[in-house]
């Protein structure tokens, strides 16, 4: 089944929706980097997610802001993030930016709770980034033709 919508408002309300999913998402996986303990994440990679943490906030900032810069970040943020999260925490260790979840130590703390939170902060991820694409899309298309005629396809 495919989602289509014609309405820019709707495509818009579908951001903000998304957004709140992917900071949702970001909070769930935050909050189990505490539960671990941040003494057991690696030092690149406590680097690493304090800088995606404020890319984040600034860019859902900018969504409910209305910014037309918005989606060049969700874009952005989104893919960095879902590449970021999966080569950390979902390949073996492989260097210092490795907080694996494949081959974790006991003392790491990785419960299921650890890969549920990392895979749904992923897909969030990869969610956010293709609604922003959808969203560029659709005011690309709005802004060379005036009011679009064909549908915005989100989700097939």
């Amino acid at each position: 089944m495919m989602l289509e919508i014609d309405d820019p408002n709707e495509i818009e309300r579908v951001f903000r929706w998304a957004t709140v999913i992917f900071a949702c998402a970001l909070s769930l996986h935050a909050a189990d980097h505490l539960r671990r303990g941040m003494d057991v994440v690696p030092r690149a990679v406590m680097i690493g997610g304090t800088v995606q943490l404020m890319l984040a906030a600034i860019t859902v900032v900018l969504v409910f802001a209305g910014s037309r810069a918005a989606p060049y970040f969700a874009v952005g943020v989104g893919s960095l993030s879902a590449i970021g999260f999966t080569v950390a925490h979902l390949l073996p260790t492989w260097g210092f930016f490795s907080d694996s979840f494949i081959n974790a130590p006991p003392a790491a703390r990785v419960t299921w709770f650890s890969w549920v939170t990392a895979v749904v902060e992923i897909l969030a991820d990869v969610m956010f980034a293709i609604v922003g694409a959808v969203v560029l899309r659709s005011r690309r298309g709005t802004a060379e033709s005036g009011p679009r005629q064909e549908s915005s396809r989100l989700i097939s």
